[in-house]
C-alpha cells in the first residue's frame, strides 16, 4: 500500500488528503511531527517536507503531483474535467496560488521571520489574488462552474490559512462570494473527514490507513 507522510494542519498535506479521499485510493498515513521528524521520513523525502507519498520505489514529493497521481488513477467526481474551462486553466490558477499568493501569505502570517516584510503590504498583495477568486465565484458556487474541481480543493486550504491569520479582518472584507465558498468548505463533511487528529507516527506503530474507512476494510 502507498505510504503518505502527512501533517494534519499543513495546507499542502490537506489538499493531498482531499484528493486521495476523493479518488478512493487507500494509503498508509504516517503523521509527522515537524519539529521532530522521523528518520524514516527524512530518508524518504528529498525535501524533508510534507506531504510525501511513497508508491513502491517511487517518491512523490510535491502536493499537487500527489493530487494528480490520485486523480489520474480514479476521478469519480471529475475534478480534472471541470464544467467550464479546462485543466490548463485550472493549473494556471493553482500556480498563481502556489507562487505569488503563497509568498505573500507566508510573509503576512510569519512577518517576523522576514526582516524586509511589511505585514499590511503582504496582506494587500495576497488580497489581490482573493479578489480575483471572488470575481470568479460571483454567480457560480465553484471556481470552474457548479461543481468543484481540482482548483477548488487545491486552493481552499491556503485561503483558509490566510483567513485564520486574522479572521476578524478577513470577515470584515466585502468578498461575499469568497466567504460563502470558504464557509461551505470548512463546514463540509469532506473537509472534516480529512482532519481527524492522528498520533505522531513512529516505526513499529500499528498502521493507520486513510481514508478512515480503510481501517475497517477486510
Amino acid at each position: 500500500m502507498p505510504i503518505l507522510y502527512s501533517f494534519r494542519r499543513c495546507p499542502y498535506a490537506i489538499r493531498a488528503r482531499l484528493s486521495i479521499a476523493a479518488s478512493g485510493e487507500k494509503v498508509e498515513l504516517r503523521e509527522i511531527v515537524l519539529r521532530d521528524k522521523a528518520p524514516e521520513f527524512l530518508e524518504t523525502s528529498p525535501s524533508a517536507t510534507v506531504p510525501c507519498l511513497k508508491v513502491d520505489e517511487t517518491v512523490i514529493d510535491e502536493s499537487l503531483d500527489i493530487m494528480l497521481w490520485a486523480l489520474q488513477r480514479a476521478d469519480p467526481e471529475n475534478w480534472l474535467r471541470p464544467e467550464k474551462g479546462d485543466l490548463d486553466e485550472i493549473l494556471a490558477l493553482i500556480a498563481d496560488c502556489d507562487g505569488p499568493f503563497k509568498r505573500h501569505l507566508d510573509r503576512y502570517k510569519y512577518d517576523t521571520r522576514y526582516p524586509d516584510a511589511d505585514r499590511e503590504t503582504e496582506r494587500a498583495g495576497a488580497a489581490d489574488y482573493l479578489w480575483r477568486l471572488d470575481s470568479r465565484l460571483t454567480g457560480t458556487p465553484r471556481l470552474f462552474g457548479g461543481k468543484a474541481s481540482l482548483a477548488d480543493y487545491a486552493i481552499l486550504p491556503f485561503v483558509r490559512q490566510f483567513a485564520n491569520s486574522d479572521r476578524s479582518w478577513f470577515d470584515s472584507q466585502d468578498w461575499t462570494s469568497l466567504k460563502v465558498w470558504l464557509k461551505a468548505f470548512e463546514t463540509s463533511p469532506r473537509f472534516q473527514s480529512v482532519m481527524p487528529k492522528w498520533s505522531p507516527w513512529r516505526a513499529g506503530d500499528t498502521p493507520v490507513f486513510f481514508p478512515a474507512e480503510a481501517n475497517s476494510a477486510p
